[in-house]
């Protein structure tokens, strides 16, 4: 659902980063924010509830390169995590070219993992999605703490599809980059086959 802006030449992708409350999902576009060169970033955008932030910022990749002409530009954003915030999330998902689901690696986390995986492909349906139609990837977060759950064993119940994985430490940059090329690498080849 990508969107095309002629007189600027550019194409803007979505992609969302989906996940659990507390997951790491905002530490993950700041950390990206952070690091990105002034030039090829737009403005940090926050909307806060009472008790979670929703961040969304753009940034132009500089060595993705270019599509028949047009730079690609990347429109990054997170959904709240908490349940009472599904309204939010489905109209975050509208237009989604790429999601990131940013898993807890806790092991008390797990049962929030599998509850927001679910919650992701139920409201893709509602949206006239299928998550298996739609470039994703899994990041498995937060892998410093003591109580993480182990890397097979996370895959086992979150990733059965086989799609790209990685683990990460977001507040230190670990697997964030990682992350991020790999799901703008399959947004570019899906607007490549001319979807």
């Amino acid at each position: 659902m990508s969107f095309i802006n002629w007189a600027s030449r550019e194409i803007n992708c979505k992609i969302v980063y989906y996940g659990p409350g507390l997951c790491g999902k905002t530490t993950n576009l700041q950390y990206i924010y952070k690091k990105t060169k002034p030039e090829a970033k737009g403005k940090m955008i926050s909307l806060a509830t009472e008790t979670e932030r929703t961040l969304f910022f753009d940034f132009l990749p500089l060595s993705l390169g270019d599509i028949r002409g047009f730079k690609t530009r990347f429109h990054l954003y997170t959904v709240p995590g908490q349940v009472f915030y599904d309204a939010s999330r489905k109209l975050i998902l509208k237009g989604v070219d790429g999601i990131v689901f940013v898993a807890d690696s806790q092991e008390e986390r797990i049962d929030a993992n599998m509850e927001s995986f679910e919650n992701l492909k139920h409201n893709l349906i509602e949206q006239g999605y299928n998550l298996d139609q739609i470039p994703y990837v899994i990041q498995y977060n937060k892998r410093d703490l003591p109580n993480v759950v182990n890397t097979p064993e996370l895959r086992r119940m979150l990733n059965q599809k086989n799609v790209p994985d990685f683990e990460a430490v977001a507040s230190s940059g670990q697997g964030v980059f990682e992350t991020l090329k790999a799901i703008a690498k399959q947004v570019l080849v899906e607007l490549k086959k001319g979807k």
